[in-house]
């Protein structure tokens, strides 16, 4: 402990160092600045000292500095943030989609850690390893009771390296041990491609993630629908729950359907180094075909400049509900030790100068809470062709269409695991289904889930009952309630609903939400995409009825 502490120290000398020369090489009120760091950094060493030296109990010296670094982050963006050399290996998976393991999610349910998903011909999926069977041990280490974080690390390695896993199966109780070889598994950024619409003419794109070699990814798709049906009559980009990744990609994307040498994004920091302008470089695949871009909430980053971009050229139309809005850019900087900060270094902009970030960061409330840029300081910028959109508030569709949300029966039903624990019992008794087209639920079979439940608690509270909850509480408070109760009393009989009616009610949810759990067991994540669609998709029905009706797409981008 104390070999750490004295390391730390020199870091924090070091450090006071290199800012006690930047001071005296900058004006005065640099120096004022300079003295505050220095000082608070100094501060905060002593403290550390004195802890390690007098605190009753040993502390943990890098669980200690990443606590605090969080909490000092805290106070900017929630993208600013230490990727501590434990996190290393997910934030790789995130930015470049692959990561050596053994090709498994998991999940706490209880004390137990589950197999949620495999990833097809991963090295799990290889050994017969299912989803919904229990982890007993890795590596002769039990693992009950650990969290999700413990347990990727103790999975992760080196690839051709050997993992020994001992899993139970969750209906007979059998354990079974398996040695696994860690591979190097890439997740693709485009899950599904086909042809759609009444004559199969066109070409559907579902990109998740912008990682690298994604734009080649939409690429080699079109080329292969195109290559099925050389009379295409548009695209359809799906961008729906995509969070971003690489901006390099994302200029990519955009390239494959506007010109070489075209302003896709610039950038804006406080230093110069990060004022930069980001063009095409390449021939695009298709200048002229029809283009239908389809977002949502959960559209954010890469996906809202390329959906950005693609509306200010007036090159494509934009379908579905507004996007995030998230208008930061990022950079990673090396802190020693495996260990990296990621920070915001810029706001970036689309080709016509809107921001579309959403959250003010920079200007909190009282309460540190953040608020939305509000509609009297959004400005107002043009389309290439002329037509109004607005910054501050993430990409507003062209067309916009209603939120879908779930029901608080299925929320419930997802997040107290009844929808994947079915799903396991599912796949045990059948061994196999329909393809992910076409597989659905049977009404016995939604009367079999039914019954399933009917000993389990799936119970929760409507907003009416919080409310409602609520105002008890305040009465309560302010000594009113005992005037009022029996109203209260009649008003919560009345609110209050019969889960049984609910189940009824929200049928063919809960049926379209647990079929595609049970795909997933079949078909991985290819399978989820391909059997979405088969829902009542209104924002892809949208998009290929504009796409088939050329007077109707080209109305959207007229002024």
């Amino acid at each position: 402990m104390t070999r750490h502490s004295g390391k730390w120290s020199a870091a924090i000398g070091a450090a006071l160092g290199l800012l006690q020369l930047n001071a005296a090489a900058q004006g005065n009120d640099q120096t004022d600045k300079y003295f505050e760091i220095s000082k608070n950094l100094e501060i905060y060493s002593n403290v550390f000292k004195e802890l390690n030296q007098y605190y009753v109990d040993p502390i943990e010296p890098g669980k200690m500095v990443k606590t605090g670094v969080d909490a000092m982050l805290n106070d900017l963006d929630p993208y600013t943030n230490l990727i501590t050399e434990a996190e290393a290996e997910d934030y790789e998976l995130q930015t470049t989609g692959k990561y050596s393991g053994i090709g498994v999610a998991t999940r706490v349910i209880g004390d137990n850690i589950v197999i949620a998903e495999l990833y097809e011909n991963g090295p799990v999926a290889k050994a017969g390893i299912k989803a919904g069977d229990i982890i007993v041990s890795i590596d002769g280490q039990k693992v009950k009771g650990k969290d999700s974080d413990d347990i990727g690390l103790l999975m992760r390695g080196a690839p051709g390296s050997k993992l020994s896993i001992v899993v139970r199966d969750p209906f007979t109780q059998k354990e079974e041990s398996k040695s696994i070889i860690r591979e190097e598994i890439k997740i693709s950024s485009v899950p599904y491609s086909s042809l759609l619409g009444a004559n199969n003419d066109v070409a559907y794109v579902c990109l998740s993630q912008f990682t690298p070699n994604c734009g080649r990814d939409v690429r080699n798709a079109l080329d292969s629908l195109k290559k099925a049906q050389p009379a295409l009559k548009g695209v359809v980009l799906d961008l729906r729950g995509n969070p971003g990744g690489l901006l390099d990609e994302a200029i990519n994307v955009c390239n494959l359907f506007i010109d070489k040498d075209q302003l896709v994004v610039s950038t804006k920091g406080k230093n110069n180094e990060w004022n930069k302008q980001f063009k095409t470089s390449n021939m695009p695949w298709d200048l002229n075909i029809p283009l239908a871009i389809l977002m949502n909430h959960g559209s954010a980053s890469a996906s809202e400049i390329v959906a950005g971009t693609t509306q200010d050229l007036d090159r494509g139309v934009i379908i579905g509900t507004r996007s995030f809005g998230k208008g930061l850019v990022q950079n990673v900087r090396s802190l020693g030790y495996n260990t990296r900060l990621k920070v915001t270094t810029a706001k970036y902009y689309t080709p016509s100068g809107r921001c579309i970030q959403a959250l003010d960061y920079s200007h909190r409330n009282d309460d540190g809470s953040v608020s939305s840029v509000p509609d009297s300081l959004k400005k107002m910028f043009k389309t290439r062709m002329g037509r109004t959109v607005y910054d501050g508030g993430g990409i507003e569709p062209d067309v916009k269409m209603e939120d879908e949300n779930l029901s608080p029966l299925t929320i419930t039903l997802l997040t107290k695991n009844y929808i994947f624990d079915y799903a396991t019992k599912y796949y045990h008794s059948h061994p196999t289904i329909a393809p992910a087209a076409d597989f659905a639920l049977s009404e016995s079979d939604f009367n079999d889930f039914e019954k399933w439940l009917s000993d389990k608690d799936y119970s929760y509270k409507t907003e009416s009952e919080q409310l409602l909850t609520s105002l008890k509480e305040t009465a309560e408070k302010e000594k009113y309630f005992d005037n009022v109760k029996n109203e209260y009393s009649a008003l919560a009989v009345k609110l209050s609903h019969d889960k049984k009616q609910d189940l009824v009610k929200n049928r063919q949810e809960v049926m379209q939400v647990l079929a595609n759990e049970i795909v997933s067991r079949y078909y991985y994540q290819r399978g989820r995409v391909i059997n979405k669609l088969k829902r009542d998709d209104k924002d892809l029905k949208k998009a290929l009825q504009l796409l088939s009706n050329s007077k109707e797409y080209q109305s959207v981008l007229k002024v």
